[in-house]
């Protein structure tokens, strides 16, 4: 078969006159994507799935099959550049990388002096595979702060994963679940850390029974044998009403329960002050329902849950995430083939090794910017982006004079954007490395062209927990644009790290293989190494946890001062924990729905991605439309206490008439004289990031449930 597909290569390149054909992995969202990338007169002419590769098995989304678009873009920034003007103004020049990297160091070196590492922070979004860079210069430097979307984006599962069972369960489509639950999370859309859609759709085909979990009627959904509608942000008792059901049922793996799980009789406790009455109220899922569904997944094996970020961000982010790990190993399905598998990675240098940060001194690890507050988080090196943003205007604790984004775009992607603007027009020096001038770019003093994953060798999914790393070959090189890698191994010498670094990266590609025994020019000749796969390690060996058990009773959270055990909290704003206000904003507002075409605040320049989504949308049920005097597609206001922004109304039967669903990351690139429209639609113009209101543990920001209004957009309506 490999043979015949290398034979319809050679023809496609033959008949199209291509030069050359690179196999490398995509980075055009999550990553993991085996593909054929053709080249023709030293440019990028063809991408396509690589039908042998075990991710995704031939197939790629929109966002890979336009990387080339993006890559040579005309928009694209190809050079260094400084502001010339007042931030906001548009005004750059071009400057070389040598100044631009003596200034960024010149800085570094300036406030480190003056005000301590711990006043320079370095932030990263969703990431380019870059985030083992970014702490390693970080740490070394001695600054604890680094800005991640870990505080309710993935982070959550680590931390809360490795403290219940040793690290992150990953479903084994391989070996076909018999019953899945697609829980806050559309993976066919999304294809989100470790996983495609691909592997689920094909599960689906062959017969797996599906339950969702989901406030809208998304296409998965439609197909459910069981969908669960339930009420935004009620996910922690939802999860406890079917263990109630579980438990009292004896539908449990009784084995595993008495051998393999610490705390179980607190648990079964816990899980009786939920009993379906009670979680049918809070959720509004019919108790008939929530039983159906605990009984199918309890009792159809293997099965497997499908998660994503929808419930971490919220005030039950942690708790969320044990409940999910609760139903898959009281199941019998977790470590188990064709259920949710503890992979090993092959031995190499991992994320954490490579982050350096064993080499962060004690002394500053402690000065973590709200790791008082969110303990759990500050274990893991994550802090709540709130911290940052005090630490610039109020310059409490200590003042954060400096900010290095790489591959974020904080002023669209951050709650309470409002408050975001004002930090980063007010922080002394930041520095911004992107493909794009983008809001958060036009606020910096220097920008850096970074690279796509076009245009870089890299191990690919090294940081993931699904059992493989990827080679990412670098196939062109567009204009002076440089890996974050690059530079910032560039950047590490030039404020005393050389030491830690090498000459080129290449040489940390090697650092990352060196337990294998391999270097970068061998790896690089294959496509994938996966490591040793076995099910249920914990037979065995116990689970790495500190009872060696399976923790429905942390005692990590315990000796942090938190619950050991999971519970529903209200979310800071609905219905129940504030009904005077909901009366002036009588909507539940969701936000965050995945676009094919975009990854979060990405790919708005693109022209056939832009037209498939060209404005915003709000999703209304059509009575809730008929009541606000709204038609399909008018632009309506959507109003929270913080703001106002305007979307476009889409009519739309499946979801609650109390619900809205708002699209997130929206900024308007043709608009470069207003900051590219950077408040107009911005969803989180209307998010809350208070302290009070985040998951008290890991200091997730409760972004997908909070109350509004709706009404029709008039010319001058947002001011």
């Amino acid at each position: 078969m490999t043979e015949f597909r290398y034979a319809n290569v050679e023809r496609e390149m033959k008949m199209y006159g291509f030069d050359r054909m690179v196999k490398s992995t995509c980075r055009g969202c999550h990553g993991g994507c085996g593909v054929y990338v053709y080249v023709k007169d030293g440019k990028v002419a063809k991408i396509q799935g690589d039908p042998d590769h075990p991710i995704n098995h031939g197939t790629l989304c929109s966002k890979g099959l336009a990387a080339a678009e993006i890559a040579y873009h005309p928009d694209r920034l190809l050079y260094p550049v400084k502001r010339v003007g007042p931030k906001g103004s548009g005004r750059w020049e071009r400057i070389t990388w040598d100044e631009a990297l003596d200034t960024i160091a010149d800085r570094i070196n300036n406030y480190r002096e003056k005000y301590g590492p711990e006043s320079i922070v370095f932030g990263y979004g969703t990431g380019r595979e870059n985030e083992a860079v970014i702490y390693r210069i970080a740490n070394l430097l001695g600054s604890p702060n680094v800005l991640t979307a870990g505080h309710f984006c993935y982070g959550p599962r680590i931390c809360t994963s490795i403290i219940t069972c040793g690290t992150n369960p990953i479903i084994d489509y391989e070996n076909g679940p018999k019953c899945i639950i697609m829980w806050g999370n559309n993976v066919t859309i999304s294809n989100p850390d470790c996983y495609k859609g691909e592997p689920f759709s094909v599960a689906l085909s062959r017969g797996a029974k599906l339950i969702v979990v989901d406030p809208r009627l998304t296409r998965p959904a439609a197909r459910a044998d069981i969908w669960l509608q339930l009420r935004p942000g009620t996910d922690a008792a939802l999860a406890l009403g079917m263990l109630n059901v579980i438990v009292n049922e004896k539908l449990y793996d009784k084995e595993f329960v008495e051998n393999y799980t610490f705390g179980w009789d607190e648990f079964v406790k816990r899980v009786n002050e939920y009993p379906l009455e009670k979680v049918e109220k809070i959720t509004w899922v019919p108790k008939e329902k929530i039983q159906a569904a605990a009984r199918l997944f309890a009792t159809t094996r293997p099965g497997a849950i499908q998660w994503g970020v929808a419930i971490e961000q919220q005030i039950n982010c942690a708790d969320n995430d044990r409940l999910l790990m609760f139903l898959m190993g009281l199941t019998g399905n977790i470590d188990a083939q064709g259920g949710q598998v503890l992979y090993k990675t092959p031995p190499i240098v991992n994320v954490g090794q490579f982050g350096a940060h064993a080499m962060l001194p004690r002394e500053q690890a402690a000065k973590r910017l709200g790791g008082d507050r969110f303990r759990l988080a500050a274990r893991f090196a994550i802090i709540n982006p709130k911290s940052v943003w005090d630490a610039i205007i109020e310059e409490k604790p200590y003042p954060v004079k400096m900010l290095f984004f790489i591959s974020s775009n904080p002023v669209v992607t951050r709650d309470n954007a409002k408050e975001v603007y004002k930090a980063l027009e007010k922080v002394e020096f930041m520095a911004v490395a992107d493909f794009f001038i983008t809001p958060t770019a036009e606020l910096a003093d220097i920008v850096l062209p970074a690279a796509t994953w076009l245009e870089m060798d890299y191990i690919g999914d090294f940081w993931k927990r699904h059992g493989y790393i990827l080679a990412r070959r670098k196939v062109v090189q567009i204009g002076e644009c440089r890996s974050d890698h690059e530079m910032l191994n560039d950047l590490a010498h030039r404020i005393g790290q050389g030491q830690f670094w090498w000459d080129s990266f290449e040489g940390g590609l090697d650092y990352i293989l060196e337990p294998m025994g391999m270097k970068w020019r061998d790896f690089k000749e294959m496509d994938y190494v996966r490591g040793e796969v076995r099910y249920k390690k914990y037979k065995e060996f116990g689970f790495s946890t500190p009872t060696r058990k399976f923790e429905l009773y942390s005692t990590t959270l315990e000796k942090m001062g938190y619950d050991p055990l999971p519970q529903h909290r209200e979310v800071p704003e609905s219905p129940v924990s504030t009904p005077e206000l909901n009366k002036e904003y009588p909507y539940i507002l969701i936000t965050g729905a995945r676009q094919p075409g975009f990854f979060h605040t990405e790919n708005r320049q693109v022209k056939w991605l832009r037209g498939l989504h060209r404005d915003p949308i709000v999703q209304i049920h059509p009575d809730t439309a008929a009541k606000e005097g709204i038609k399909e597609g008018d632009w309506v206001v959507i109003e929270s206490p913080r703001g106002k922004i305007k979307q476009r109304a889409a009519l739309f039967p499946g979801i609650d008439p109390r619900v809205v669903a708002a699209q997130h990351g929206w900024w308007f690139p043709e608009k470069k004289e207003s900051n590219h429209g950077w408040d107009e639609s911005n969803v989180n113009i209307l998010t809350d990031n208070a302290y009070e209101g985040c998951d008290p543990a890991i200091g997730a920001t409760n972004i997908r449930a909070l109350l509004c209004k709706i009404y029709p957009y008039k010319d001058g309506g947002l001011k």
